[in-house]
């Protein structure tokens, strides 16, 4: 049976690297939220965040609105280019913290096991 190396986790969500026996498979990232899986490359899940980034600055409009925390009006696209989402703004700053804290772990660890490594 296939285990998790947990990347990171919010009450949303979470991001995660398959194990397979011992070996961690770092090629893709399976990110889970709101009964939905997308299993991403690095690059992938750096467009996606590009995608979190464009749809706030598309609904910058509804700043104002008393209703934005509710409303499941925001498009949210996805890297894939047959999938949207919509999501409140609420959904959305959390999968955002999801996607940035993989990216933040991912980054880090590049960083601690190749150029900060002595």
């Amino acid at each position: 049976m296939k285990q998790i190396d947990t990347l990171y986790a919010n009450d949303f969500g979470m991001a995660f690297y398959w194990k397979r026996d011992t070996q961690v498979l770092t090629d893709k990232i399976q990110l889970v939220f709101k009964e939905t899986g997308f299993y991403f490359s690095r690059f992938e899940m750096r467009v996606f965040a590009d995608c979190i980034r464009d749809s706030r600055k598309r609904n910058a409009c509804c700043k104002d609105c008393e209703s934005q925390k509710q409303c499941a009006k925001f498009l949210l696209k996805t890297p894939c280019k047959q999938i949207d989402l919509a999501v409140s703004m609420t959904e959305l700053n959390l999968i955002e913290d999801l996607v940035e804290g993989a990216l933040f772990r991912i980054e880090l660890e590049i960083y601690i096991n190749g150029f900060g490594k002595n």
